[in-house]
């Protein structure tokens, strides 16, 4: 065996021995850049920012992240809400918005995107910036990089409140939004399916590992009632392992929303429930978990 094979030899079995030889981060470990974190900053003319997260797609985070941000607006706060999904904005379907947002002229806020509004709410999207149908098929730099812009290049006017609606999961978009922004706090949303909660466990340690406040879980579609018969039915499973979670995790249940079809008929036709049905069941539960958030944050 030559010089040169040997030490390649030696070399492998150095590496198959070691414990990590790819050097991938440790299970649970927060990836640092190499020269340390960005520094959290606030978000300029925002009082207080809760990101609504869910580790798994397909519980309703946006719409009770939509209907959050109405709460507010009707509770008489000047009321925000920024789409944090690169590649599945849902506000503009939710506010019934679209078109390409204007920049700003002002000297404090020169070229920065202005909102556009509907139902007293100010939002911001991705969606707004590229076509309805077209997909987002950017790589991770691009990404991130357009997500520091949504984050810190908007004209926001002015808010006591603005609702971060984060995409599902916890990967580098939820960990640049944690690293880069101060947070009041988060809400997490499941429902009571076992592998919805499981995943939204995952969402709790997330911001556990980095330091945001977990004002608490909502359970959504938690129980349906029928029309005809009014007899509750708990179409994804009993709510006592959502309970057991909290009780763990010594987090708050703030509420459960129920599973009806008008929650989802409301925000396909753009007119979220707590606008287009105020007097709603629903709607109410949507208040009062927004009356739960406020008093946490010291709205």
């Amino acid at each position: 065996m030559s010089t040169i094979q040997r030490r390649l030899f030696h070399q492998t079995i150095r590496a198959l021995s070691h414990e990590n030889p790819l050097g991938l981060p440790r299970t649970g470990s927060i990836p640092r850049m190499q020269r340390g974190l960005p520094e959290r900053r606030k978000i300029n003319d925002v009082a207080k920012v809760v990101a609504v997260s869910s580790a798994k797609g397909g519980v309703g985070k946006s719409t009770v992240a939509a209907n959050l941000s109405l709460a507010f607006a009707k509770m008489g706060y000047r009321s925000g809400i920024l789409d944090a999904d690169i590649f599945g904005p849902s506000i503009p379907t939710l506010f019934n918005l679209s078109g390409e947002p204007r920049l700003s002229s002002s000297a404090n806020a020169d070229n920065q995107l202005l909102p556009m509004s509907n139902y007293g709410v100010k939002t911001m999207s991705m969606g707004y910036l590229v076509g309805e149908d077209a997909p987002v098929v950017w790589r991770g730099l691009m990404v991130m990089k357009a997500l520091q812009q949504l984050l810190h290049e908007v004209d926001w006017g002015g808010l006591d409140i603005l609702v971060l609606d984060l995409p599902p999961g916890t990967g580098d978009t939820q960990l640049s939004v944690t690293q880069q922004i101060v947070l009041d706090g988060s809400v997490i949303v499941t429902t009571p399916h076992t592998l919805a909660v499981k995943d939204a466990v995952k969402g709790i340690n997330m911001f556990k590992k980095v330091n945001v406040p977990l004002l608490g879980l909502v359970q959504n579609m938690s129980l349906f009632s029928c029309p005809h018969c009014h007899h509750d039915t708990a179409v994804f499973g009993s709510n006592e392992h959502v309970k057991e979670i909290c009780k763990e995790h010594s987090i708050d249940l703030l509420g459960d929303i129920p599973l009806h079809q008008n929650v989802g008929d409301d925000g396909q036709r753009g007119k979220p429930t707590v606008v287009s049905e105020p007097e709603s069941e629903r709607a109410h539960a949507f208040l009062n978990i927004a009356k739960l958030v406020g008093s946490k944050i010291g709205l």
